[in-house]
């Protein structure tokens, strides 16, 4: 592994392929490597992009990818595509939508299966963004599977969130419910060129003018989990952010300049008053949680047999113990062990 991270932090694509892997597949050891890479992070930007199936999202990554290139940035994508809840596999056919950008050294593209990880990622997910900015990208966009409303996990991992939507695709107000507007930096307003575009974009403002400076929310962390607060600070109006609504015809590379100046407008907006500090903060807090709560299940799990958890399984099927009673019977169990 030692050697690895070596030929990683010199520029070896074949030593950042070969460590993707091992984080997807856990290998032992990886972690040690994850750890010495860990100080060589934080340089890269971070541009997530989220939205209904269908929005076009890969054309988009595709465009961003090329118009990003041509401004001499290094680009690393990673294009999480759901698992099959009945084979376990996954198509991973993003990269068949970005075939465009085959050949340039300067972009590296991984497809990731969810593995089962609800919210749109996979579970690695944040470790290969380690990996991939520990490698040197200037820039890395992480396209999510487009599982709609519960696909908000890649505001806990990106700089800037792309919310992608599109006309023809049923109730406008149905893609930018709580859980989808909130988390957007951009809002994007992909197949432009097609009829009912404007009605989103009315939409989408609408939206934005009810949540109004005095009454916005805003997302912050407690106990790893992100929550919607009054913003309480005096300068709220100066600090906030209100999402830009971009239109794009991503197939055809129109207004992918526009949506370039609103993320780079979005970083230097982030970049002051110390604003970038506290989403990383937010961030770590979040995942440090995360962490936490799988790393006490696993060693709780590792010291529970099967046959004490299907004696569990059957008392509560036959109402004898209720499911948090026999959470608390576990705890208790393990408590007297110790």
């Amino acid at each position: 592994m030692e050697a690895l991270v070596q030929r990683l932090l010199q520029g070896e694509r074949r030593a950042l392929a070969r460590l993707l892997t091992y984080v997807e597949n856990e290998v032992e050891g990886v972690e040690a490597a994850l750890a010495a890479l860990f100080p060589h992070t934080g340089k890269a930007w971070v541009i997530g992009i989220t939205g209904a199936p269908g929005t076009g999202k890969s054309s988009l990554v595709n465009a961003l990818a090329k118009a990003f290139r041509e401004r001499e940035k290094t680009i690393a994508i990673i294009a999480v595509d759901p698992t099959s809840p009945f084979t376990g596999g996954a198509i991973l056919g993003d990269r068949i939508r970005m075939r465009d950008l085959s050949g340039d050294d300067g972009v590296f593209i991984r497809s990731m299966a969810t593995r089962g990880s609800l919210g749109g990622l996979a579970r690695a997910t944040r470790d290969a963004i380690r990996v991939m900015d520990a490698a040197g990208f200037d820039i890395i966009l992480v396209e999510t599977v487009g599982a709609g409303q519960s696909e908000v996990d890649i505001v806990r991992t990106a700089h800037t969130t792309l919310v992608v939507e599109a006309p023809g695709l049923g109730d406008d107000v149905q893609a930018i419910k709580a859980g989808i507007l909130e988390i957007a930096d951009v809002l994007v307003v992909n197949k432009a060129d097609r009829p009912g575009a404007l009605n989103t974009v009315k939409s989408l403002n609408a939206m934005l003018r009810m949540g109004h400076p005095a009454s916005r929310t805003q997302l912050v962390a407690h106990h790893g989990r992100l929550l919607e607060v009054e913003a309480l600070t005096s300068n709220t109006h100066e600090a906030m952010w209100i999402p830009p609504i971009v239109q794009t015809v991503a197939i055809e590379g129109k207004g992918i300049d526009k949506l370039l100046d609103a993320i780079h407008k979005h970083r230097e907006h982030l970049q002051q008053d110390n604003l970038f500090a506290a989403l990383e903060r937010t961030h770590i807090e979040v995942e440090l949680y995360e962490r936490l709560r799988e790393a006490l299940l696993a060693n709780l799990l590792r010291n529970i047999s099967q046959d004490a958890i299907q004696t569990l399984i059957q008392r509560i099927q036959t109402r004898e113990l209720d499911p948090q009673g026999a959470v608390q019977e576990l705890l208790q169990t393990q408590q007297m062990k110790a």
